[in-house]
């Protein structure tokens, strides 16, 4: 399993991630009120302004203060990511 730091110390499993997208555009924000009713939205921006929309294969959307480009190198940068065997436990 590989973890990304979405801001905060808070990780995401990259393997059960579909999208990193912009919080801007009116589907997206359509999204997250429909997560808010469902209750499959998870805010880790601890109260700062949303800047990337994690969406995830769960049908759970993540909301993260970091810019999606961010999210998005650190996908690719093994720097900020975790990589953990799942066989030792």
């Amino acid at each position: 399993m590989k973890l990304v730091n979405i801001g905060f110390g808070n990780m995401i499993n990259a393997g059960r991630l579909v999208a990193v997208v912009s919080p801007d555009s009116a589907p997206i924000k359509r999204i997250i009120q429909d997560c808010k009713k469902r209750g499959t939205l998870i805010d880790a921006t601890q109260g700062r302004r949303t800047r990337a929309v994690i969406i995830m294969d769960s049908e759970h959307v993540v909301l993260s203060y970091l810019q999606a480009e961010t999210v998005a190198n650190r996908l690719g940068s093994e720097e900020n990511t975790f990589a953990e065997d799942m066989d030792d436990e």
